[in-house]
């Protein structure tokens, strides 16, 4: 078994998300899984960790978890500290607290990880992202880091990847992902904002330019 998901991450090794895969899959994302993407790209932490990230490990400015709890909260890894980024922070203020948990269902539900699983692969698909998956996302996110200044050292107490395997991903995305900044990504900001509210917005603003 070991082996076995040593050859897996290796073999994913060259996969990661680029700007056109995001553009694309928020596009077609529901608001839960739009929500899912922004945490993900915004803190580098794993599916299993955001899905049980609640409202009492943000404090406003940074979110405060241990990797890898389990189900009754006990901690089982390292406490790290995120600050937020403005995208992030936006979105996150702007959020209804239906439940503790932060990423829930659209009925305000705790995700099972096989039900997100499969909303998570259904929109990939629509979105022609069929290659890549959720934990993927962790290497755009240490690029990310390190063009908003990040060291090394400070992007790995944050992701958890090793200091080797960090600096492999500098080496191979850092070029392909120059446009993923925060100034570039701050286009996430309000992601919940309805497609129909956004419509009338731009009636509204067309009725004032006639």
């Amino acid at each position: 078994m070991d082996g076995f998901e040593r050859a897996y991450q290796s073999d994913r090794s060259d996969k990661i998300w680029l700007p056109e895969h995001v553009d694309a899959f928020m596009a077609v994302a529901s608001p839960e899984m739009k929500l899912a993407m922004v945490l993900a790209l915004h803190t580098g932490q794993r599916r299993g960790d955001l899905l049980l990230l609640n409202w009492n490990n943000y404090d406003g400015e940074r979110i405060s978890l241990y990797q890898g709890k389990t189900r009754r909260g006990k901690p089982k890894g390292r406490l790290v500290t995120i600050k937020c980024t403005k995208a992030l922070k936006e979105t996150l203020d702007g959020l209804p607290k239906r439940a503790t948990l932060i990423l829930t269902t659209k009925t305000g539900r705790a995700f099972q990880k096989r039900y997100f699983a499969l909303q998570w692969e259904k929109t990939c698909k629509e979105a022609g992202n069929e290659d890549l998956h959720f934990h993927d996302i962790r290497g755009t996110t240490v690029t990310m880091l390190f063009q908003a200044g990040c060291n090394l050292g400070g992007i790995v107490s944050i992701t958890g990847h090793s200091l080797r395997r960090a600096q492999d991903i500098l080496d191979k995305y850092l070029a392909r992902t120059s446009t993923m900044a925060d100034n570039a990504i701050a286009k996430f900001e309000n992601v919940l904002e309805t497609n129909s509210a956004k419509r009338a917005a731009k009636q509204e603003r067309q009725n004032h330019a006639k």
